[in-house]
């Protein structure tokens, strides 16, 4: 006999495709794979080698979350057309699942060396550390507009690049070094975006009709000097005096924008806990020993 025509047990061939017997037993009852032969007697079911690749497809498609009437109405009208429209959709899904776990991780482990950082350093200290380059996404602001409103405008540009929620990019606020130099510290003049996204990608959307709100910016890399607020946003002000104290006396001139970024939403309850990290772009006018190896970032 052709081994392809061989007649398989329902438990031999569950057990082949690595599945529970009863599944095929249901698939069977709502007309979704039928059994090659039932016997006539006993009832018991019985399938060949040659079904496997029709239960392979049928697996397939229950793994990529493909419902059920959509299966079973792709089977009853099986062809080359239908099942190439069919993982054209699941492709398209997976892409967006795909997408959506690596804006998770990233934003896990930027969350994980915020906890390192606030861990192991003293956040008391103003320091120059070294930056890579990083694109960012900016939304326009000025001292009028309210919180709440900035909230609506982050949550808006979000979800046109896909994100599902805040915990998916790095968020925080950009004012002007000039502004700094002039101590105007409340103006703030831009929302920022961190997308976990490299530059090509940050192009290919921009492109899109959606996303004609927000900004392409390039972060720059370089020396930054950093420093930490604890505390409410009121106290921010005397920090950023603290970090122009420190650039007139280590020879450094701002450029570009400080970027604001919260470090510890998810471990505290109260205001006066919140951590708010700093970071100003600076050039050197004087050479001096900054930085110390292994402080880049």
């Amino acid at each position: 006999m052709d081994e392809k025509n061989k007649l398989l047990t329902i438990g031999q061939f569950a057990a082949i495709h690595g599945i529970n017997k009863k599944t095929l037993m249901w698939y069977d009852e709502i007309d979704l794979f039928k059994p090659a032969v039932i016997h006539p007697e006993n009832g018991y079911r019985f399938y060949s080698y040659r079904q496997s690749s029709i239960l392979e497809t049928i697996l397939l498609l229950r793994e990529l979350d493909v419902p059920i009437a959509e299966i079973q109405e792709f089977m009853k009208n099986r062809s080359a057309l239908g099942f190439k429209h069919l993982l054209k959709e699941r492709i398209k899904e997976l892409d967006s699942k795909i997408q959506h776990l690596k804006s998770i991780r990233e934003s896990l482990r930027t969350q994980h060396e915020n906890m390192v950082t606030l861990l192991t350093m003293d956040l008391s200290e103003i320091r120059v550390t070294e930056k890579e380059e990083r694109c960012l996404i900016t939304l326009e602001i000025d001292e009028n507009t309210a919180f709440d409103r900035q909230v609506e405008m982050i949550t808006a540009e979000t979800k046109k690049y896909g994100l599902r929620r805040f915990h998916d990019a790095v968020y925080g606020t950009m004012i002007h070094t000039r502004c700094l130099y002039k101590e105007e510290f409340g103006q703030y003049s831009r929302l920022f975006i961190a997308l976990p996204f490299p530059a090509e990608k940050h192009q290919t959307l921009k492109k899109h009709p959606g996303s004609q709100d927000g900004r392409l910016h390039i972060q720059p890399g370089g020396l930054y000097l950093q420093a930490f607020h604890k505390g409410s946003f009121d106290g921010i002000p005397a920090k950023y005096k603290e970090m122009l104290a420190y650039a007139k006396n280590h020879g450094l001139r701002f450029t570009g924008f400080s970027y604001e970024t919260g470090m510890n939403e998810a471990v505290i309850d109260h205001e006066n806990d919140y951590i708010t990290q700093i970071e100003i772009p600076v050039i050197q006018t004087i050479l001096l020993p900054l930085w110390k190896e292994g402080s880049r970032k």
